[in-house]
């Protein structure tokens, strides 16, 4: 708390006494926070991690329950994560209980069993927290309207992690609906990385407007400067992967030395190993524990609560920990991989310490040379607090369509009135009528093609006008399938005698023979065989050679901010605090040694390298766009390079670079760059690719279109492949129109394609492309021809390339041996 006082009578009693009982003072945006819901505003609260955020979002609530009592539910509490609901839960019972205070605190989430559930919609708590899902799901109930009639407040934590994608859709489209069932009703929404202040407010607004002067910004002070290290290992330091087992050794002395760490790491499949590695060197036996999004819920629950009561040295985690859990005793954050984002490697930080006045500290681990340099950048930022965050985008048809329906599931709805109401959630501000029509048309019949399907019928018209559930059946499937998160299919993880230990994709089981090992859970296990829905496996003895789980989607993309950062630093040796001289010595030389044998890659332009190898002809261009857009690019480069005759075999992409081969050499750059290649040669390649089925699929399943479950029963991901393929095909044929398959090219048009991304470089680099035709392999170009073979590669041929070893090719890279003074610095 902050010690700045202001006066204590500016709280009325038992809050005063509390604060002083502890010794502390509220912060000036605590007290401002009160201040704007005694005139009804709602409120933008930005403030870091420690400042007391959770507390200054609930304070109002509580003062008026102690002054006000009443049944009936006061305050809702939006959480994207229930664990963080489950944390916010335990941290205000013991205020509550301090200041006597008789205000009924529930959780209400996946998790929370059905009685509970039941008993809450009878009489609901005065504070309800919960999660965007199950807030739709209450909305989707008759009583929906009696539930929610003397709702005060909506408290949103971590906004910023929910705003911007179609979990904030669903949420925002929640929040008008409340709006209509409780007019008044305040919104609240708590940060501590915002990079668009003004997108959040107009999603706190309930006309969708950042100027709207019923929403105020409130600004927390800032804390103590963080202390990030990055690591410079003693080991040698890798060219190319993201593992950085090379580290874990410097890593565990590091949590040896500190009180309580969290190693946060990118992927589960690195979770996995990162664990695995520590407890090999974990001579110590310290207490260290795993936590990702596989592994099974009371795992996950037992960790949690291991942490909270200051039980465990370390926890390994991927993005699961990425939000508020309120755990005061870390004093350490290891980002293990380079963190892709400053605003993620803030919000890890902001796991640490919990007090404004004290530093949190970080320690940084590059897996390789890269990464070195985006390690720099991610630290510089956090130095300039410049934050990165995806841009607004235009909410979701699929989820609205999804929205919809819960609205329909509640009681009859006029179209008119609800189209108003949609409009009034940011992300739909701007929605069309005809494109709520088409959404409706879906939910109602399925559209033009799909109308003649009895299944498809889901809502009739009745004389009045009213649009109404066309079967209490469709209710239930709506409850059954509602969320916006489509992950890949899974199957559970079980022990021979049940005991489940998670979940993992479909198509990694499908890899797998009787007698194969893999890691999962912390444990190498023994596959057995498939039992209904279940992976059936066996604790694995002796030793062996694991199968590391890969799973789907778990690399995050370089972000632009950070990229920008990247080509500075890289164009201009002295643009890096310190200059390239701070760097490991592996590493300045290794830049040196490119200066020398090519040229560095310009800050505005594009860099693109060929060079002969192997009998093939090799292209590297160093875009720093991030591994989604360069995937989409290595596509339309292959394709433009057979239209040019040059026969390309393949391609592979980092978040830095994309690297192409083929059996003919470039002649011309600038036209293979080109803008144009977003034109014919994207919608040719996108109408061909698999990309466009599998986004529809996604589209069609939160739209509920597929149902992934029906009563009784839960289908495969083969059966649910295959519908949404029929259905595809069949749209595609009579309706190219359909608001889905409009929805899936939006889709298809960010996300794992990063298209726009990929049209403001092509954009920036016009006219500033350089070209270096090299005798051999640059020392820059070294990582990406490292990566191949590790990944699928794509063109009119696939083949076995480069099997030379990895010393051959850094050989290659830095021969002859030189003078290393006639190297520039």
């Amino acid at each position: 708390m902050d010690a700045a006082r202001l006066p204590d009578s500016a709280l009325p009693e038992p809050f005063t006494g509390w604060f002083v009982q502890r010794g502390w003072a509220p912060h000036a945006h605590q007290l401002e926070m009160w201040a704007a819901a005694e005139r009804r505003q709602s409120a933008l609260l930005i403030a870091p991690t420690g400042a007391g955020k959770t507390l200054a979002g609930f304070l109002p609530a509580l003062i008026d329950l102690a002054a006000n009592p009443r049944e009936g539910l006061h305050t809702l509490y939006v959480s994207p994560l229930k664990a963080l609901a489950v944390d916010i839960e335990r941290n205000l019972t013991g205020p509550l209980t301090e200041m006597g205070l008789d205000v009924a605190v529930e959780t209400r989430t996946g998790d929370t069993p059905q009685a509970k559930r039941t008993r809450q919609r009878k009489k609901p708590p005065q504070i309800l927290l919960t999660t965007p899902e199950s807030l739709a799901l209450l909305l989707s109930y008759h009583d929906a309207a009696k539930i929610f009639a003397g709702l005060d407040s909506v408290v949103i934590d971590e906004l910023h992690a929910l705003a911007f994608g179609k979990r904030g859709d669903l949420l925002a489209l929640g929040l008008a609906r409340l709006s209509s069932l409780a007019p008044g009703v305040r919104r609240v929404g708590l940060s501590a990385t915002v990079h668009d202040p003004d997108f959040l407010r107009a999603w706190l607004s309930t006309d969708g407007r950042s100027e709207d002067p019923a929403v105020r910004t409130v600004l927390g002070r800032d804390g103590a400067d963080p202390e990030v290290e990055i690591l410079t290992t003693r080991e040698r330091l890798p060219w190319s992967g993201h593992m950085a087992v090379h580290a874990l050794g410097e890593v565990y002395e590091r949590i040896k030395q500190a009180g309580t760490t969290l190693v946060f790491v990118n992927t589960r499949a690195q979770a996995e190993l990162c664990f695995q590695e520590l407890w090999r060197l974990n001579d110590a036996g310290l207490p260290i524990a795993l936590h990702h999004g596989s592994l099974a819920v009371e795992q996950r629950r037992r960790v949690e609560a291991a942490m909270a009561a200051g039980k465990l040295r370390a926890v390994v985690a991927t993005s699961s920990l990425d939000l508020g859990v309120d755990w005061a005793s870390v004093d350490l954050v290891v980002q293990v991989g380079a963190p892709k984002g400053v605003s993620r490697l803030l919000q890890r930080l902001g796991r640490a310490n919990h007090r404004l006045d004290q530093p949190s500290r970080a320690l940084l681990i590059p897996a390789n040379r890269f990464e070195v340099l985006e390690c720099r950048a991610a630290k510089e930022g956090v130095r300039q607090r410049s934050l990165d965050g995806d841009p607004p985008r235009r909410g979701g048809l699929d989820v609205l369509a999804q929205h919809i329906l819960g609205v329909a599931c509640a009681g009859p709805f006029d179209a008119d009135r609800l189209y108003a109401e949609v409009r009034g959630a940011a992300p739909y501000r701007d929605l069309e009528r005809r494109d709520f029509d088409d959404c409706l048309n879906l939910v109602a019949n399925g559209g033009y093609a799909l109308k003649t399907y009895e299944r498809f019928r889901r809502l009739l018209r009745d004389p009045q006008g009213l649009w109404r559930v066309a079967s209490p059946a469709h209710v239930r499937r709506y409850r059954m399938n509602l969320g916006v998160i489509v992950d890949a299919p899974t199957l559970k993880v079980r022990l021979q005698n049940g005991r489940s230990l998670g979940e993992v994709e479909e198509y990694f089981v499908q890899t797998l023979v009787p007698g194969d090992s893999f890691v999962f859970a912390g444990e190498l296990l023994t596959y057995l065989g498939i039992k209904e829905t279940s992976v059936v496996v066996a604790r694995a003895s002796g030793g062996g050679e694991p199968k590391v789980p890969s799973y789907i989607g778990g690399r995050l993309p370089l972000s632009t901010h950070l990229a920008e950062r990247v080509r500075a630093m890289l164009e201009d040796p002295t643009n890096a605090e310190g200059g390239w001289e701070a760097f490991p010595p592996a590493v300045a030389e290794w830049l040196r040694l490119q200066h020398w044998r090519s040229v560095l890659p310009p800050r505005d332009g594009l860099l693109v390298e060929s060079f002969p190898r192997g009998g093939k002809e090799f292209l590297v261009a160093y875009c720093f766009e991030g591994r989604n857009a360069h995937q989409t690019l290595g596509m339309l480069l292959t394709r433009r390079m057979e239209r040019f005759g040059l026969s390309p075999l393949g391609f592979v992409a980092t978040d830095y670079v994309i690297a192409v081969w083929s059996l003919k050499p470039l002649q011309d750059v600038d036209a293979l760059f080109d803008q144009d290649m977003l034109g014919d040669d994207l919608e040719e390649w996108m109408a061909e690719s698999s990309l466009l089925r599998r986004t529809f699929r996604n589209v069609a399943v939160i739209a509920g279109l597929i149902e992934r479950r029906t009563p009784g029963q839960e289908k495969t991901g083969k059966q649910v492949t295959f519908n949404a393929d029929l259905i595809y095909d069949v749209l595609r044929k009579h309706e190219p129109d359909h608001v889905l398959l409009r929805a899936t090219r939006a889709d298809a048009a960010s996300g794992l394609t990063d298209i726009g991304r990929l049209a403001q470089m092509l954009a920036r680099v016009q006219g500033r492309i350089l070209h270096r035709a090299l005798d051999r392999v640059s020392p820059l170009a070294v990582p990406v021809l490292l990566e191949i073979g590790r990944e699928q590669v794509y063109g009119e041929a696939l083949d076995e390339l480069l099997d030379e070893g990895a010393q051959a090719l850094i050989d290659e890279a830095t021969a002859p041996a030189l003078d290393q003074s006639s190297l520039p610095l």
